[in-house]
């Protein structure tokens, strides 16, 4: 079983910056993708940004330019550095990770969520 921990979420001043991080932990053998979405009240939850095993990036339309995302393979750690932030930002950040377990299983985890506010 993998476990993913957010963490760095809080409130923030339109305009200020935060970065978030995702920790994977258990019998992992390798993850591929790990990724970043968001759910605002009462909308679906969207992909923010992902990152391939290889550095590979992609990030939604939304927050391109204004975020960037990487990782820390050695770790299992996932980061979003998130600049220039707006009131529509404010949202539940969620983390995931696609991979192999240490059983050679697929697995695809999510974290708890943590709470990005964008306010003044």
């Amino acid at each position: 079983q993998v476990q993913l921990v957010e963490s760095g979420g809080g409130l923030v001043q339109p305009g200020g910056s935060l970065r978030l991080s995702c920790a994977a932990s258990g019998s992992i053998f390798s993850i591929n993708a790990m990724g970043w979405y968001r759910q605002a009240p009462g909308k679906l939850r969207e992909l923010v940004a992902t990152i391939s095993s290889g550095g590979t990036t992609t990030y939604a339309n939304s927050v391109k330019g204004r975020s960037t995302i990487s990782r820390d393979n050695a770790k299992n750690t996932v980061y979003l550095q998130m600049n220039g932030l707006k009131p529509e930002d404010t949202a539940v950040y969620y983390c995931n990770a696609a991979g192999y377990s240490a059983y050679a299983k697929p697995f695809s985890s999510w974290g708890q969520g943590t709470q990005v506010t964008v306010s003044s």
